[in-house]
């Protein structure tokens, strides 16, 4: 496995890897890797000649700095982690090598088609604008042929296809169901921020989301929405930031379990002081 940090070092493997005419998997992280992330890996790994992985903390999606400094750094651990599962390259750039000033200055323009007026959208000015930012870059450096990306962040998955689309990127993306903990938690690299009496408190989410599957039949859309709403924010140590249940494909609100096929649950909520995200098929 190589580790590269810069630019022009990453271009040159991956030139090599075009001249040997091997195929290219690719998956971008901000690092502080757990087994969801290997989980992504490794199946970059099975289904490409080579698989490049990016540990990169992208100072442009951080609406919050306070949240951006938090966030948690472990590149020694992950090096290692990405060693053991079959990363043939590993990109750790710094801030100055992948922007300019002048970039980091600016929000990048994208046109998302309205996937980011709601949902993270809404409480996250921004985001989405540096996520596309630095993807693309990320895509336009590494030209895979196929990219991964984890379903727990359920609306940036469909802006990275809406982003593929828009500006024309030749890559597959290939979306990989939840990684959960033996309790239900999804697993992210915030989960290292909790206390282990806030990562059980943390397990209620999920089991609530499952349970509030089985209300379809009885309970509307809104009903069954206030319904995960109230029983969260009864639980001490959790606070809902929003539960929305929406049309898969657009990420607009539904009103009746009518109104799509694909009708996915998404929900924000902080366990103490760490945000956590997860979502549930409802059908």
């Amino acid at each position: 496995m190589v580790v590269v940090k810069s630019v022009n070092e990453l271009k040159k493997q991956v030139g090599r890897l075009r001249d040997e005419h091997k195929s290219i998997g690719f998956v971008p992280t901000m690092g502080a890797l757990h087994q969801g992330h290997l989980q992504l890996v490794s199946r970059c790994v099975a289904e490409n000649d080579a698989c490049v992985v990016s540990l990169f903390i992208n100072p442009t999606q951080f609406n919050d700095k306070n949240d951006f400094n938090r966030y948690p750094r472990t590149l020694e651990n992950d090096i290692a982690l990405l060693a053991s599962v079959g990363c043939a390259i590993v990109f750790a750039p710094s801030a100055e090598e992948m922007y300019t000033p002048s970039e980091m200055e600016t929000v990048f323009d994208f046109d998302f088609g309205g996937l980011d007026e709601v949902m993270e959208g809404i409480f996250r000015p921004g985001h989405f604008n540096g996520v596309v930012q630095v993807v693309s870059k990320l895509f336009s450096l590494v030209t895979p042929d196929k990219a991964y990306f984890g379903e727990k962040d359920f609306q940036q998955l469909a802006i990275i296809r809406r982003m593929v689309q828009v500006m024309i990127f030749p890559i597959e993306i290939v979306g990989c169901p939840i990684v959960r903990e033996k309790s239900g938690l999804a697993l992210s690299s915030r989960n290292a921020l909790l206390s282990e009496q806030e990562r059980t408190t943390a397990a209620v989410i999920y089991r609530t989301l499952s349970e509030s599957k089985q209300l379809m039949h009885e309970k509307t859309v809104a009903e069954t929405k206030a319904w995960v709403i109230d029983r969260l924010n009864a639980i001490d140590g959790l606070k809902v930031e929003y539960y929305e249940i929406v049309n898969g494909n657009s990420l607009q609100s539904i009103t009746d379990w009518s109104d799509a096929d694909y009708v996915v649950g998404c929900v924000t909520v902080y366990c103490g002081k760490v945000r956590l995200i997860d979502n549930i098929n409802y059908k």
